[in-house]
């Protein structure tokens, strides 16, 4: 046998080897129990999968009486989840902030049909003659979000699939900004999920009270509750002491979604199921403040009608009331039925959805919940975690089985060869593909290193026809490939 195939065959063994040490792994719900031993037992028993979960906190709220429950871990440590362990909650809040809406009209400080821009002066632009109703029910024809340059959309783009804060930065001015910035659509009556919507209403009650969104919603419905573990987080530094730690498909621990001006739709806030079921059976039973939100007042779809932020649903015989909430590493789901006053919360540490458990813990059958998935596409997850793990190694392959080469062009590949397979791992879905084949891209990276490692000798340093133009194009890929491992293993 030749030496170069043994040496080729040896480092792709290796390289494979060394993958199968640290593939990626997806999250998986333990059989480690805390709390309520009936309502875990019924909480297993709605999951389908346990593939794709951490940990879970569920509340069921029955008779007025709730009943708590922990599940599998709530950190990489084995640290079990606990009825009290705080939770990133997503877009839960918004039903906080059509509550807001509603209990400050009760007061006579503000009214539905109020203008934006009369509670609000600082907004200036089209959107002033929305009214506050319109935002809390998503029918005011504003975007979901707003990016507003180029910058922003890469940013965005980014953050959404490497585990950042596509919120970073914007606080109360930038939301303020962007509204003003936006001619409601022609989409204007009917529900068309915003969240620039819901954080400007929030902003504007605030404005007309004279407070901070956090401030107005402590003193109007948090401390009235008795929510005192629901909290605005503005900074890493005030995260929660024994939190929960999340996890996204690839599993990695994401960043937490953290700022000020899109707090009125959930930005930012973190909770325990303890807190969100005083909130539920308030809700349920009719005695929290802003109850008048709950009531469906606008078509969403055939099924579901909209009041302040809460959502119903029909399925069946049951009609749910509801909201639900997903950052990039956690998820959320609070509801209950009207006509038994049953209520549940579940909150995971993970991007997969919850929304299916805590139907079936309300009774809907099996078949109406549906099935949990992830926050983002299937398909997109996948075709990442596959392109990026194969495609550095199998270029490099042939470009060093090419004829004509040079040290430049493989030394380009080469780093390549390494930072794509690191890509696929932190980018892909891996709970819809398998880990184990994470490795043979390894494999491929191997057996192409070891291909220049063995032609390297032989090839001259620049083999271009413009020297100059291939010496940039290796600084700016080795540039870019160092940038983007720096980002993934900040």
């Amino acid at each position: 046998m030749h030496k170069t195939p043994v040496i080729v065959l040896v480092a792709g063994v290796v390289a494979g080897l060394v993958g199968l040490g640290v593939m990626p792994r997806e999250p998986r719900l333990t059989a480690q129990t805390t709390g309520d031993a009936d309502l875990a037992a019924a909480t297993r028993a709605a999951v389908d999968d346990p593939g794709g979960y951490r940990g879970l906190a569920v509340a069921l709220i029955d008779d007025g009486q709730i009943r708590t429950a922990g599940l599998g871990d709530r950190d990489r440590d084995g640290n079990p989840v606990e009825s009290d362990t705080p939770f990133e909650i997503g877009s839960v809040p918004k039903v906080l902030t059509g509550m807001l809406l509603a209990h400050q009209a009760g007061a006579g400080a503000v009214r539905p049909d109020d203008t934006l821009g009369a509670t609000w002066p600082a907004i200036t632009g089209a959107a002033r003659e929305v009214t506050l109703a319109e935002l809390a029910s998503h029918r005011a024809g504003l975007p979901r979000i707003v990016l507003s340059s180029v910058s922003d959309w890469a940013r965005t783009f980014w953050a959404n699939y490497a585990a950042g804060n596509p919120y970073a930065g914007q606080d109360v001015d930038r939301v303020r900004a962007a509204a003003n910035d936006q001619t409601p659509g022609d989409g204007r009556g009917e529900v068309s999920y915003s969240n620039l919507g819901m954080a400007v209403l929030g902003q504007a009650l605030a404005a007309d009270a004279g407070l901070g969104y956090p401030e107005l919603l402590d003193r109007e419905l948090l401390t009235p509750l008795g929510m005192t573990a629901t909290v605005q987080v503005t900074g890493s530094e005030a995260l929660p002491a024994e939190r929960a730690e999340g996890t996204i498909s690839s599993g990695r621990t994401p960043d937490p979604w953290i700022g000020t001006g899109y707090a009125p739709a959930g930005l930012g806030y973190w909770s325990t199921v303890e807190d969100l079921a005083r909130l539920v059976a308030a809700t349920a039973a009719g005695t929290a403040p802003g109850i008048d939100a709950r009531d469906p007042r606008f078509d969403d779809t055939d099924r579901t009608r909209i009041g302040y932020g809460w959502l119903t649903t029909r399925y069946g015989d049951h009609e749910i009331t509801w909201h639900n909430g997903a950052t990039s590493g956690f998820s959320s789901y609070v509801g209950f039925d009207r006509a038994t006053g049953r209520g549940v919360v579940v909150l995971g540490n993970t991007d997969m959805g919850v929304e299916p458990v805590g139907l079936r813990l309300l009774g809907v059958p099996r078949e109406e919940a549906g099935t949990a998935s992830p926050a983002r596409p299937i398909w997109i997850g996948i075709g990442i975690g596959l392109l990026f793990t194969f495609i550095g190694g199998l270029t490099l392959i042939g470009t060093a089985r090419r004829p004509v080469a040079d040290r430049l062009t493989v030394l380009s590949g080469g780093v390549w060869a390494l930072v794509y397979p690191a890509l696929g791992r932190q980018l892909g879905d891996w709970s819809a593909v398998p880990g184990w084949i994470w490795p043979l891209g390894l494999v491929a990276s191997g057996v192409g290193l070891a291909l220049v490692v063995q032609r390297w000798r032989a090839l001259p340093l620049n083999g271009a026809a413009r020297p100059w133009l291939r010496v940039a194009a290796t600084i700016g890929s080795v540039v870019v490939a160092t940038a983007l491992t720096a980002a993934l293993v900040r």
